[in-house]
């Protein structure tokens, strides 16, 4: 952890010591779990029937008016408590990015807005993730709510789908690693995160509907490792399963998933929650696993209230069962620290300047520098005349929509209604009060910089022309609920690009955006940098990574295409059928309840294949790698040892050779020799130097990563011998590989 990141961490821990009440701390790590589980028990066997079914279903404030006798804040969700048994009233507030408040639904209410997920997951830094965590964290108590709905984990599947800046990117170690420590971070305050959307919610067509299709070694390999990995290294107090479903089961009811793999192979002892209006049956979801129902006036009936205590008064649904489901939820309250320290009863101050700078170092270690051509970046000192272009970066930048949207302090100098779509009603185009214009003009004061709005392509190619650079911002805005139909950036922003790059060849691309766009633009642009959703003070931290003033430092989570035709799906799958029936309700609107979605399937054919790994599979070259990142200094390694037996770690020294202090990301990934399976992420380290200083390194290979599922078994085996070892500084780097020799192993699911 940087100087920096553990100053801004610290200051974190304080402000939320300060402005809470006093908590008791948690004991030894957090409860043991056993001691936690039977403190729970105990609670349970005091309780009535009805009071197990009041703790078993949440209310969804905004349409529960008159439910309860308690305040409803408005929010994702809320449990009264049983004051009797100390049982505490429970807040749930949407989360990952910040404590949510779409469309403003509490009035006034600000907060500190992360950058996107995925930007997060670019620093390929697990101490940047819990530091984010352990601000929202902070944040969320202080406003009292107890439960966040963070941690998504669902892998990048496709560069479309709308909601892939909430989650982590395409690898199941990476996301996995950084998803777990961001739970841990929110936890740290004594409330509950959850991790979602268990599982396989890969895409947002049709994400109510869509049957999710997957053998089940692949499943494990992926999707379902990065939440094993998440889960193990953030001990979330719940888990939240998906809407869609998987293998032709509702992921709320969906025995193999919640009983099988999580509660039995893995030992899960939390709760499982909902996905607010996902629940589709009574006996069938509780003995399937899911232990709450969340948000129940989303629903299509109330499940888990009066229908439940009739199933378990029939004994549809064992008694046995509803006392675990009451007990699960108790416990993750207990383990996390929630239930012996309630969040306040009033609203408590927040140091939001000091959670801004989490914010700020976040963006500033998510940002890539994809390319740059003679050295264009850092911007020189000698430029005397910048013109910014395009991407309203006069005002601010662009936020992802959506369930995740914060409501960030300085305001929202854009904010735009939908007016279609089935983000329509809970998402708004929204830009975060942060101008990159007004930020470099600050990090730059001997240059004069302007700002042309590019709606006039040709007024923006003469402004170039008369400027020394010129910085062109491109936006692609997604959101939950809805996917992108293709990945250029909309608008005419592409021949804008190229508009002004032909102008100027001294031109910068810098792309805010939802994940990999195309760039056909690409060999006229010598310098570009992929910014992200970043954040509250996203403007500032682009300012200072062309600036110079911050080195960039950011490596891709996720895999840019060179074009959409490497994807392992061209387009959203039923986004045509979709399109046609919205187009039909619109003509018909007295009968627009028929033209419905029905359920469909996609074939996830890539496996466990996931991103990187399906292009080197396919012999696809990407535009730009997976893990790949450019620094303003220069990185070598040196002296790779790899060494096998009974596990596969590889020993190097990294020199930092430039003349600029900088951050490098190291990567290992590994496969059977011999193999022609795609090689995969095994290992990462974050190694910050100053100029000419050199750092022993060893990476040591997750064995799940080296090991494939065994059905057989089951478990996962690793097989014994040769092993290919490449120290890499992106997944398509093979300059230097080593080989290894293993033993044979097997592991629990």
């Amino acid at each position: 952890m940087s100087k920096r990141i553990a100053v801004a961490l610290l200051s974190v821990s304080l402000a939320a010591m300060a402005s809470a009440q006093s908590v008791p701390s948690r004991t030894s790590a957090s409860v043991a779990s056993h001691d936690a589980r039977a403190r729970a028990r105990t609670i349970v066997a005091r309780m009535t029937l009805d009071e197990k079914i009041g703790l078993v279903h949440g209310l969804f404030p905004p349409m529960a008016k008159g439910k309860t006798a308690n305040e409803l804040i408005p929010s994702a969700g809320h449990i009264d408590g049983i004051p009797r048994l100390g049982i505490p009233l429970i807040r749930e507030s949407d989360a990952s990015l910040g404590v949510a408040n779409q469309v403003e639904q509490r009035k006034g209410d600000v907060a500190t807005a992360l950058p996107s997920s995925l930007a997060t997951a670019a620093s390929f830094d697990p101490d940047m993730a819990h530091a984010g965590g352990a601000m929202i964290g902070a944040e969320a108590r202080a406003k009292r709510f107890s439960v966040l709905l963070a941690g998504g984990v669902n892998l990048t599947r496709d560069p479309w789908n709308g909601r892939n800046f909430e989650y982590l990117g395409e690898d199941p170690l990476l996301s996995g690693e950084m998803a777990g420590a961001h739970i841990a971070g929110v936890q740290s305050n004594r409330i509950v995160s959850t991790v979602k959307h268990f599982a396989l919610n890969a895409q947002e067509t049709g994400r109510m509907v869509v049957d999710a299709r997957i053998d089940e070694a692949s499943l494990r390999q992926s999707d379902l490792l990065a939440f094993q990995i998440a889960i193990e290294r953030g001990k979330p107090g719940s888990v939240m399963c998906s809407y869609n479903k998987v293998n032709g089961d509702w992921a709320c009811e969906n025995d193999f998933l919640l009983n099988h793999v999580l509660k039995r192979d893995w030992g899960y002892r939390g709760w499982v929650m909902s996905d607010w209006g996902g629940v589709h049956s009574t006996a069938k979801a509780a003995n399937a696993g899911l232990d709450q129902e969340s948000g129940q006036e989303l629903d299509s009936e109330i499940f888990f209230s009066d229908r439940l205590k009739a199933d378990v008064e029939s004994g549809k649904v064992p008694m046995v069962r509803l006392d675990d489901m009451v007990v699960r939820y108790l416990t993750g309250l207990i383990e996390t620290g929630l239930y012996d320290a309630p969040v306040p009863d009033t609203a408590q101050t927040i140091p939001y300047e000091q959670h801004a700078d989490v914010a700020q170092r976040a963006a500033e270690a998510g940002i890539v520098l994809l390319k740059n051509d003679g050295g264009l970046l850092p911007l020189a000192a000698t430029a005397k005349r910048i013109v910014l272009i395009g991407g309203h970066a006069d005002v601010g930048v662009l936020s992802g929509g959506g369930s995740s949207q914060v409501r960030s302090v300085g305001g929202a100098p854009i904010e735009i209604p939908l007016t279609s779509g089935a983000a329509m009603s809970f998402a708004r185009l929204t830009y975060h009060a942060s101008s990159p214009l007004k930020a470099l003009r600050a990090a730059m004061p001997q240059a004069q910089i302007s700002f042309v709005d590019g709606k006039d392509a040709a007024a923006a190619a003469a402004a170039a022309r008369a400027a020394d650079v010129a910085i062109v911002f491109g936006t692609q805005w997604t959101t939950e609920a809805q996917d992108v139909p293709n990945l250029s950036l909309p608008d005419g922003q592409d021949a804008l690009i190229a508009s002004v790059a032909a102008a100027q060849p001294r031109t910068i691309a810098v792309l805010e955006t939802g994940g990999p766009v195309l760039m056909p633009w690409i060999q006229a642009v010598p310098a570009v940098v992929q910014a992200w959703y970043p954040g509250q003070r996203g403007g500032e931290a682009i300012a200072n990574i062309l600036s110079g003033r911050v080195n960039p430092s950011g490596r891709l989570p996720i895999t840019f295409l060179a074009a959409a035709s490497q994807a392992p799906r061209l387009a959203p799958v039923g986004l045509d059928t979709l399109t046609s029936l919205e187009a039909q309700a619109a003509a018909d609107p007295a009968s627009a309840g028929k033209y419905r979605l029905g359920s469909f399937p996609v074939d996830y054919v890539e496996g466990a294949d996931v991103g990187y790994r399906w292009y080197e599979k396919k012999g696809q070259q990407p535009l730009f790698a997976f893990g790949h990142g450019l620094s303003y200094t220069s990185f070598t390694y040196r002296r790779p040892i790899v060494t096998g037996g009974k596990t596969l770690s590889l020993s190097f020294e990294v020199v930092n050779t430039g003349r600029s202090a900088g951050t490098d990301v190291p990567q290992m990934y590994v496969t059977r020799d011999g193999s022609k399976a795609p090689m995969r992420l095994a290992a990462f380290k974050r190694v910050s130097l100053k100029p000419g200083e050199s750092r022993r390194v060893t990476l040591i290979a997750e064995p799940r990563v080296v090991a494939d599922y065994d059905l057989k078994l089951p478990g996962w085996r690793i097989a014994g011998g040769r092993y290919r070892v490449a120290l890499a500084r992106d997944a398509t780097d093979r300059s230097m590989v080593s080989t290894a020799t293993l033993e044979p192993a097997t592991m629990k699911p």
